[in-house]
């Protein structure tokens, strides 16, 4: 992503290179990104739903369809899909409800999003910028990064 206050004299000339890795390395490398890309809308969903119960004490399919800026009919979608893969229960003309597995996976991915969230913001990253930021990371960095940030975080404090 791209901000219109980067900094301009970060340039890829100023970025130290690394060689390729090796074939194994570099398979898992776009393995892992791939993985993370097809659980990324469902814990976005989830994550919001959970939110949404939490904060406002239901999740209506219109609060998610402005929430996320898609259409009522995509939000349909993904509420079947949801439903199918047992996230959360729902009923015509009623809120939805996260299971225990839609509420287990709704918890962790508000932990690495707030993680995230957080060390941004230890770095001097604007809120909205880190917001921004945050929602795209928080599926794409593995324990080990979240640990470690999340005590960079805890000692800026």
């Amino acid at each position: 992503m791209t901000d219109s206050n980067t900094n301009d004299s970060l340039t890829a000339s100023s970025i130290p290179s690394d060689a390729l890795p090796p074939v194994e390395q570099h398979a898992q490398q776009y393995a892992t990104v791939r993985n993370a890309h097809e659980t990324e809308l469902i814990e976005d969903y989830v994550e919001l739903i959970g939110d949404l119960l939490k904060h406002r004490g239901e999740a209506r399919a219109a609060d998610i369809a402005n929430r996320m800026a898609v259409s009522q009919a995509t939000v349909s979608k993904m509420i079947r899909r949801l439903n199918e893969l047992e996230l959360v229960t729902s009923k015509p003309y009623r809120s939805l409800f996260l299971t225990e597995a839609g509420q287990k996976m709704a918890e962790t991915s508000r932990t690495r999003h707030d993680i995230v969230l957080h060390f941004l913001r230890a770095l001097g990253v604007k809120d909205a910028t880190a917001r921004i930021d945050a929602e795209g990371m928080e599926h794409h960095v593995s324990d080990e990064t979240l640990a470690i940030m999340q005590r960079f975080t805890e000692q800026q404090k």
